[in-house]
């Protein structure tokens, strides 16, 4: 589906400064295209944001912003919002392709920040511009966690028996290819398209196990209940009506079951089970050799 490098571009990158956005500047500057990242700021003036689309001339957008927090408000100002007007300033300034960065878990959305995801990419396939819309499995930050407490020597943390999800975790720079592939791709073109790493899909004890391998040390772990994001969850929901703290973090607890139960694998519509075999897969770079640069310090 990916293409060769396609001819230079003016592109405005919304989401520069986080992870994957930054690992996608280096990728479209690499390729020789010429980018304008939008400010966060601009993100929330939609005549601010306006005049540098004027500007800029943009003729492909990419948005990879998301919700630092996940929480209602958060998730609405930013996976909804924010994307709405960058939406309105790429179809204002002629800009014939938006490519956004999503996420596979809204394929089962029970959460506030799914749900805004969702909302904007329907808005976006409506929207009469040309679209491709991006949805990850795991990204190797997410699964870095715990490197700090296996070099100290302490045990993996794991939910269950550490087999209750699995994942095809995908590098910054393998991704922020595959979303640079998209430009001038007439197969990538008006599609969703999920997409993980270099496979099998591991579960989270086997990202234990590979962890302790890159570490040189025996596996050590020590199981955790899901059950206390749900006991969480409760108490703190008892607050949600008379405080917006309350309210949020009664939403983390939600966030941290689902993804401690969860598969981030493309969901069987004929099942509704999660299925490894229909997760696609892209790039090279493994799990283990990232946990190995940051053991090293690297």
């Amino acid at each position: 589906m990916t293409g060769g490098t396609p001819t230079p571009r003016r592109i405005a990158l919304a989401g520069a400064s986080g992870t994957i956005g930054a690992a996608v500047l280096r990728q479209l500057e690499a390729e020789g295209h010429a980018v304008t990242s939008v400010p966060r700021a601009a993100l929330a003036d939609a005549d601010a944001l306006m005049a540098l689309f004027t500007a800029a001339q943009p003729e492909v957008v990419i948005s990879c912003i998301a919700s630092r927090s996940g929480a209602p408000r958060d998730a609405e100002a930013v996976d909804y919002q924010a994307n709405i007007r960058l939406l309105e300033a790429a179809r204002r300034a002629g800009a014939g392709h938006f490519i956004l960065l999503s996420a596979i878990c809204v394929q089962r959305p029970l959460l506030a920040f799914q749900h805004a995801k969702l909302r904007f990419e329907a808005a976006l396939a409506a929207s009469g511009i040309g679209y491709t819309i991006i949805r990850p499995t795991a990204f190797f930050k997410s699964l870095s966690g715990q490197v700090k407490r296996v070099k100290a020597g302490k045990p993996f943390l794991m939910f269950g028996n550490g087999n209750l999800t699995r994942c095809k975790p995908i590098s910054d720079a393998d991704l922020a290819r595959f979303i640079a592939s998209a430009i001038d791709n007439p197969a990538m073109l008006g599609k969703v398209l999920p997409i993980g790493g270099p496979g099998p899909a591991i579960s989270l004890k086997e990202q234990g196990e590979i962890l302790f391998r890159a570490a040189g040390k025996p596996p050590k772990f020590k199981a955790v209940s899901p059950k206390i994001f749900t006991l969480a969850e409760r108490v703190l929901a008892l607050g949600a009506p008379f405080s917006g703290w309350f309210a949020d973090k009664s939403e983390y607890a939600r966030i941290a079951r689902y993804y401690a139960t969860e598969s981030m694998l493309v969901l069987d519509p004929e099942t509704n089970q999660y299925s490894a075999e229909l997760t696609p897969e892209f790039g090279a770079e493994t799990l283990e050799s990232h946990y190995k640069r940051l053991l090293a310090g690297v």
